[in-house]
């Protein structure tokens, strides 16, 4: 018998693949799902681009990341993009936020007005002069868990977009540049 083998230990395909301790090898392993789980929930989360309505800083079909964690810890402001769910984690808009909560907004022909003032917005190339929200001529003041929400791409007929006011619950998190 070769002394430099020894036969009471595993195979060595056994030792790759499931470790010298089988036990330490399942505790690394559920740690490591539990992690994996924990990160893709809470820190950042995959989306993907569907439409045009945030054109051109987004494109159709481009995947971008999510992350409730830098929401949470940094907070939203205007001008932020944000994830918003709608049905779950299925469904979700990137949208900009225009409106902070207690501000009065208004869209009067393309132009975002926050507390009466001309809101600049240099990532809008292009703009729709019949825009205007809400609908009856008025100011619209966002309650204290409400953000206003638009697209970049005001080009689009107002009726094709999705935007207007997201309670703060919807919002999943910030997207990642």
């Amino acid at each position: 018998m070769n002394p430099l083998i020894d036969s009471s230990q595993s195979p060595w395909w056994r030792v790759v693949i499931v470790g010298r301790n089988p036990r330490v090898t399942a505790v690394r392993l559920l740690v490591t799902v539990l992690l994996t789980v924990l990160a893709f929930q809470y820190v950042i989360v995959p989306v993907r681009v569907t439409g045009i309505s945030m054109s051109p800083a987004y494109k159709d079909g481009e995947r971008r990341w999510v992350s409730p964690l830098l929401a949470r810890v940094q907070g939203i402001h205007r001008g932020d993009v944000v994830s918003i769910q709608t049905t779950g984690r299925q469904v979700m808009y990137l949208k900009r936020i225009i409106g902070l909560p207690g501000e009065q907004v208004q869209i009067r022909k393309g132009d975002v007005f926050v507390n009466g003032e001309r809101l600049e917005e240099p990532y809008i190339l292009n703009r729709s002069p019949a825009w205007n929200w809400p609908t009856n001529g008025t100011e619209r003041v966002l309650g204290p868990d409400e953000f206003l929400v638009v697209g970049d791409n005001r080009a689009m007929p107002m009726d094709s977009h999705y935007f207007g006011v997201a309670d703060r619950r919807r919002i999943l998190g910030k997207v990642l540049r």
